[in-house]
């Protein structure tokens, strides 16, 4: 079940139809309510006529290009959460959308589950929600800053071990499927040859038990695995 109670409507602004399906196909099933549009001057039209919860907004556009459409937004008043997407070689684009206002921002390319996340947090951000901490005994997880503690110890991830570490907290006491996990936090189709969900559990299960005491992730034999409840 998605964490909110209410639809998030989301307008992604993507001119690649590839990337935007693939947004719309990882962000739907998670209860977002998605627009799309490719091209500058109808995205700004539609955010300026219609309310939206969140803008995921490209920089490279035909039309008006994502830090024309930030700019104009912000000078109009606009308080929409806009996470940008950039590409990786565009760090100047990057600082200066976030100089002109804009709430985060994602590289291409980027696991879906990273941007629900960012989404998540930029919609909390600005509804005022506090509810940005996930625990379960000993551990911690800042959904904000990003910071994981185990007993007090800071320990580090990688982007994709953390929205794995994410979706285990928010689904504690089920057993996920592998293809459940793939499915949420890659955003891949099952593939019954990958063992990338074992792989990143095994990793995370060392950053968060380097004893090997097991003693949040637990194996279902057959099913795939489940998150210990813990008060």
């Amino acid at each position: 079940m998605p964490p909110y109670p209410v639809v998030v409507k989301v307008l992604v602004v993507e001119d690649e139809r590839k990337i935007a399906g693939f947004i719309r196909k990882g962000l739907e099933p998670q209860g977002f309510s998605v627009a799309l549009c490719g091209h500058g001057d109808e995205a700004y039209a539609l955010a300026r006529s219609q309310p939206f919860d969140v803008i995921v907004l490209d920089i490279m556009l035909p039309g008006r290009d994502g830090l024309s459409i930030l700019r104009n937004l912000r000078e109009q008043k606009s308080t929409v959460p806009i996470i940008l997407l950039t590409a990786r070689s565009a760090p100047n684009e990057r600082v200066e959308g976030l100089n002109l206002g804009a709430d985060d921002y994602l590289t291409k390319p980027f696991y879906i589950q990273e941007l629900v996340a960012r989404i998540h947090a930029v919609t909390r951000r600005a509804s005022g929600e506090s509810l940005s901490v996930l625990c379960a005994g000993r551990l911690t997880v800042n959904l904000m800053t990003r910071q994981i503690t185990v007993g007090g110890k800071a320990i580090e991830t990688t982007p994709r071990e953390f929205s794995l570490l994410e979706y285990f907290l928010r689904s504690a006491g089920r057993v996920l499927t592998r293809a459940q996990i793939l499915e949420h936090v890659w955003g891949y189709d099952f593939d019954p040859q990958t063992n990338l969900v074992d792989v990143n559990v095994q990793r995370l299960r060392k950053q968060l038990d380097p004893d090997g005491v097991d003693e949040f992730i637990e194996t279902v034999r057959g099913v795939g695995y489940r998150f210990r409840k813990i008060p």
